[in-house]
């Protein structure tokens, strides 16, 4: 009898290194998004924020700076979210990065 050496091909999976948190696929991105309300007026959305801030804070800061309302929603699917009066993505964009909070590769901007 012949021996036929068949290797069977063990379970790979493709995204594993995707897994890791230095991959880069795998970051946590910060999306900075507007939505529009009525007329001429808007909302900036600002969600993804990790966990361990200081929301509150961070939207006191965001206030003063801005010289704009805002508010911090909870979300059951997206958790907390930031909304802001008017067109702020720019803004926000910058005083995050300005403030060591996210690096500038981690921000999404979504709108127009």
């Amino acid at each position: 009898m012949v021996e036929v050496d068949i290797q069977i091909p063990s379970a790979f999976d493709p995204f594993a290194e995707a897994k890791d948190s230095a991959a880069p696929g795998a970051k946590e991105y910060v999306h900075i998004r507007i939505q529009q309300r009525n007329g001429k007026k808007s909302l900036t959305t600002v969600q993804g924020l990790k966990k361990e801030f200081s929301y509150e804070k961070i939207l006191k800061d965001l206030k003063k700076e801005f010289c704009c309302n805002g508010t911090v929603v909870h979300d059951d699917e997206l958790g907390k979210v930031i909304q802001l009066q008017g067109d702020q993505r720019k803004n926000v964009s910058n005083f995050l990065v300005k403030a060591g909070i996210v690096k500038k590769d981690t921000i999404k901007i979504h709108g127009f």
